[in-house]
Parts: C-alpha cells; structure tokens; sequence
C-alpha cells in the first residue's frame, strides 16, 4: 500500500518528467515565442516538484 510519502515522491518524480520534457519542447521543437513559453513553463514544473519533495516526510 501507498503511504503519503510515497505519493508524494511519486509525484515529484512525474513532474521533474513532465518538466524536462516541456523544457525539452520549448529548446528543441519551437524556435519562435512559444518556446520560451514552454521553458517557463517547465520551470514551473521544477519548482512544483522541489515543494513536493521538500514535503516528504512532513505530511
């Protein structure tokens, strides 16, 4: 079974995912505005990430 810790490293995992891959989008696929849309974005993903991780074991 799945305690609240393991969720939550779970979802920090899945979103260092889903940001490197926005990020990844933004430096490699689009080369007008909307990559640096898709980097910040991705940078958002980062920080969502490093509060999840910095919740473990607290909650």
């Amino acid at each position: 079974m799945m305690n609240k810790n393991t969720v939550l490293g779970w979802a920090t995992f899945i979103m260092i995912l889903m940001g490197l891959l926005l990020v990844c989008l933004g430096a490699f696929r689009y080369d007008d505005i909307a990559g640096y849309g898709f980097g910040a974005v991705g940078l958002g993903f980062f920080a969502i990430a490093w509060v999840f991780n910095a919740l473990k074991g607290r909650v």
